[in-house]
């Protein structure tokens, strides 16, 4: 039943794709961050959704490219850049099949991303696509949330099965990032009973977010809520919701979820802390002896382990580790000069929401644009913090919100310079 659920949603839209792009931007959103095909039992959940809405949603781009503004900004040209730059590393990659593949995976997002920048030109089509994330994402968080309350928190919450979410501390990251988002929701919804739930989801997420044990997601929810807080209008309601909800929550949790996190204050102890430790030095090792190009996608293997940091696993945990951390990731695969690229991608990303919030701070009327500029860059923060320990750098959350900035950026410089308007 749900199989034919999902199919007559998507075949239902797919047709209206060719005269509303953005349409397919929403469905393929839905589809990549909520996965609904994998939760049935049938032929959906090996059918390619997300491939065909893609494709049509690119020819419909095609097609109606009269109807649509195409536009060039600096921050856009660093992502085309970061796109050729790991086209280049993959083409001197040390394991060639393998990185072809993941290379494959990567670009399809970021393909998608630059449709999104083409296709979603207003802020009702950006508002449309801010709530699929959410709402994407707050399915698993609102329901591991109430999971967490009735098991106690003696279970793992888990994502989306299938995709870049479905572990514990994968959707715990996701989760955190969403949190700002549904702050902005709120602030900009004017139906009480939507606002109310929206309140609801907030006081699940954070539950949910614990109930996923991830250590990861712990650290970076802390620097999101002192961040909320610094960057929202209503600091009175966060602070006082904040001040009785952390303490009430850490103590209904139950002992083996506090002994698990106890294990963040001895790392030598803890075969995972280690591991991600043996990971990062092998990345450097490589990057050192590859700066330019690094090793390409899916270079931390036990033969390159072996290659570049000969004896490393005998301080280790015994174990030849994949990368836990987006910046080692990038630096071990793409080099210093790909690193270089993604962290200037993350300062423009700041810089712009930084202008979005200047240029509206004394208008009422782009509040809206504020707001989302602000919560953005709260989820930037959860994203810097809890990827630290996280292979998550080519996830196509974090590229849909850059491009969700520079979008706003372009709608707020057009209405404060009709006559001028330069794109950003």
């Amino acid at each position: 039943m749900r199989d034919l659920l999902v199919a007559a949603i998507v075949f239902g839209i797919l047709p209206m794709i060719f005269k509303y792009p953005h349409y397919g931007v929403l469905l393929w959103s839905w589809i990549g961050y909520m996965n609904p095909h994998m939760l049935g039992w049938g032929f959906a959940a090996n059918f390619p959704f997300a491939l065909v809405v893609g494709a049509v949603t690119i020819a419909a781009s095609i097609i109606s490219r009269k109807k649509l503004r195409f536009f060039w900004t600096p921050t856009m040209g660093w992502l085309f850049l970061f796109s050729v730059w790991m086209l280049i590393t993959t083409f001197f990659s040390l394991q060639s099949e393998a990185s072809w593949v993941q290379f494959e995976k990567v670009i399809k997002i970021q393909l998608i991303i630059y449709i999104t920048l083409w296709v979603m030109h207003d802020r009702e089509k950006i508002h449309s696509l801010v709530w699929v994330i959410v709402l994407s994402f707050a399915y698993y968080g609102i329901k591991g949330g109430i999971f967490t309350l009735l098991s106690g928190g003696g279970s793992h919450v888990l994502g989306p099965p299938g995709g870049f979410w479905q572990g514990n501390t994968e959707i715990g990251l996701a989760l955190v990032m969403i949190l700002p988002l549904v702050w902005y929701l709120y602030l900009n919804t004017a139906k009480l009973w939507i606002r109310n739930g929206l309140l609801i989801s907030m006081f699940l997420l954070p539950i949910a977010v614990l109930g996923t044990q991830s250590r990861c997601a712990i650290l970076a929810i802390f620097p999101i809520s002192l961040f909320l807080w610094m960057k929202s209008r209503k600091k009175l309601v966060l602070f006082i919701t904040m001040l009785l909800f952390i303490p009430i929550l850490l103590a209904f949790m139950p002992q083996t979820w506090h002994d698990r996190m106890d294990t963040m204050k001895d790392h030598e102890a803890d075969a995972s802390a280690m591991g991600r430790i043996q990971a990062w030095s092998f990345a450097y090792d490589m990057a050192l002896e590859r700066p330019l190009v690094g090793g390409g996608f899916e270079a931390f293997t036990a033969e390159n382990y072996e290659r570049f940091s000969p004896g490393l696993v005998e301080y280790g945990t015994g174990i030849y580790h994949d990368v836990h951390s987006i910046y080692f990731e990038v630096l071990g695969e793409h080099g210093f000069v790909g690193l270089a690229i993604y962290l200037i991608l993350g300062f423009s990303a700041w810089r712009i929401a930084n202008k979005i919030i200047k240029l509206c701070k004394s208008s009422d009327q782009n509040k809206w644009a504020s707001d989302l500029a602000s919560m953005i860059q709260v989820s930037f923060i959860g994203y810097a913090v809890g990827g630290a320990f996280l292979g998550l750098a080519y996830v196509d959350l974090i590229y849909h919100l850059l491009a969700i900035l520079i979008l706003v950026l372009r709608i707020v410089e057009s209405e404060n310079k009709p006559k001028y308007y330069k794109a950003p």
